[in-house]
């Protein structure tokens, strides 16, 4: 693999405030060097930025790259085939934005997986939870009052987004299924959704004991647990039963998210996608029932942030859109930018997002070691949020794994 150099950055990853000068050296699919001074590199095709901002490839921590419609129900009745090809155009998407790391939560299998690592499509690196886990007319539940259809012919395919086991003992053997089928951490829906039929944004999804069962099993494996949460007391339940990534948290309370905080949680807030379905989801076909639940946690978002910024617990950024939602993908960035720092937001999509990944090192940073996954950006993201939208318009040059996926940079 060729070797790239990229000479008088502006080096900008979250490790530190603001960004520094430097110059970075990629080879061999990963960074090898980075320092102040000029770095001598024979055979390296050698990319002056003059001054352009050179940042890690951005992460997105709650995606569903599956949903390739609001309906759930009808997402999951779809063919495998067809859900395979959209996820790829969606992935693809998220690639050119300069979304070199996802994470899904909730639908995605090792199958897509491989298809990317084997080639099949150009999309970022994904980390999976596998089928999300949830209780009878719980989030993963798509399945309307009146239909009666065992789920275990949905939970088969690959436009469902999760499955259902009630009971410990079911969570249990859930939790070991998906982490069987490849799911690198576990995913459990413990409260109320709006884009499921069934389940009131209060509706508390799983007791204590099958929380815990689920973080047990995690953490026999090696892993953690993430959860679906937006009211105070399901989120502190969450913790208390050691649950590590706290998904959404629009109706949290400041003690909530000390008490989170001290415990080393880490919240991933989506607050684009309430956005966008109060003014599209209808007209994608969310059900009436859902989109009387949009405000409830809609309005609440920016003080969400608020809170969780005074009192010190970790944010990650996520999007967690649906269908042709997934264009406004980067505008997350401008709504945090509201009330947030633009250093902060920054650090929600680059080290934040990959501690919350464990994949500190790795990703989410310009390093020695780390993978060469880089975003070129025209300005500074830190004087315009805006910069990260556009559907990547402002990214000249989008590199991953040493790679180039775009490159507007020239000789």
């Amino acid at each position: 693999m060729s070797a790239t150099l990229f000479a008088n950055a502006r080096i900008l990853d979250g490790r530190v405030d603001g960004g520094i000068e430097g110059h970075v050296l990629v080879e061999d699919g990963r960074v090898k060097e980075v320092s102040d001074k000029p770095i001598s590199a024979t055979g390296a095709r050698q990319v002056d930025l003059a001054g352009r901002t050179l940042m890690p490839g951005l992460i997105d921590a709650h995606v569903h790259v599956i949903s390739t419609t609001v309906n759930f129900g009808l997402n999951a009745l779809l063919p495998d085939a067809v859900i395979a090809f959209r996820a790829a155009r969606i992935m693809n998407g998220m690639l050119m934005r300069g979304f070199t790391t996802i994470r899904d939560l909730g639908g995605a299998t090792q199958g897509l997986r491989v298809a990317w690592e084997e080639g099949g499509f150009d999309g970022p690196r994904m980390v999976l939870c596998g089928k999300a886990i949830s209780s009878t007319g719980g989030h993963s539940d798509g399945r309307g009052r009146y239909d009666g259809r065992d789920m275990a012919y949905l939970e088969s395919r690959l436009g469902c987004l999760g499955r259902i086991a009630d009971g410990v003992d079911a969570v249990r053997r859930a939790c070991r299924e998906e982490i069987k089928a490849g799911a690198d951490y576990i995913k459990i829906m413990a409260n109320g959704g709006v884009a499921s039929p069934t389940d009131p944004i209060a509706f508390l999804g799983y007791s204590m004991d099958e929380m815990r069962a689920a973080v047990e099993e995690a953490q026999m494996a090696q892993t953690y647990v993430a959860a679906h949460l937006y009211t105070d007391e399901a989120i502190s339940r969450a913790v208390d039963a050691g649950v590590r990534s706290l998904e959404h948290c629009n109706l949290i309370e400041e003690a909530t998210a000390r008490k989170a905080a001290k415990a080393g949680a880490i919240a991933c807030p989506t607050l684009v996608t309430y956005e966008a379905l109060k003014n599209e989801g209808a007209s994608y076909g969310l059900g009436p029932e859902s989109v009387a639940k949009i405000d409830t946690v809609r309005l609440a978002g920016l003080a969400s942030l608020e809170k969780m910024q005074r009192a010190g617990l970790t944010m990650a950024y996520g999007s967690d859109l649906l269908a042709e939602m997934h264009r406004h993908q980067s505008d997350e960035f401008v709504i945090r930018g509201r009330v947030l720092p633009a250093m902060e937001v920054i650090r929600s999509t680059t080290v934040h997002a990959a501690k919350l990944l464990r994949m500190e090192g790795q990703i989410g940073t310009i390093q020695p070691g780390a993978f060469g996954d880089l975003v070129v950006v025209e300005g500074d993201p830190l004087k315009d949020l805006s910069l990260l939208t556009g559907q990547g318009k402002h990214l000249s040059a989008i590199m991953q794994g040493g790679r180039f996926i775009k490159d507007q940079l020239g000789a």
